[in-house]
């Protein structure tokens, strides 16, 4: 019984977890997104590529003490 109950338990939290994105292709387009700007000025991405190509880098981790 208990075992019926924690995979119970199991299947209503994987239900409710967000599904997980996938990465993206070499070409495929970013979804659009924003993200704050120095000033906390949000940034959008499709504001960005109106006027260009864009180029999004991360520096995961380059300030922490890790």
């Amino acid at each position: 019984m208990r075992v019926l109950r924690v995979m119970a338990v199991a299947l209503v939290l994987a239900a409710a977890l967000p599904a997980v994105a996938s990465a993206l292709e070499v070409g495929q387009k970013a979804p659009d997104f924003t993200l704050p700007a120095p000033g906390n000025k949000p940034v959008k991405l499709s504001e960005l590529t109106a006027k260009g190509p864009v180029v999004v880098y991360t520096l995961i981790q380059a300030f922490t003490g890790t």
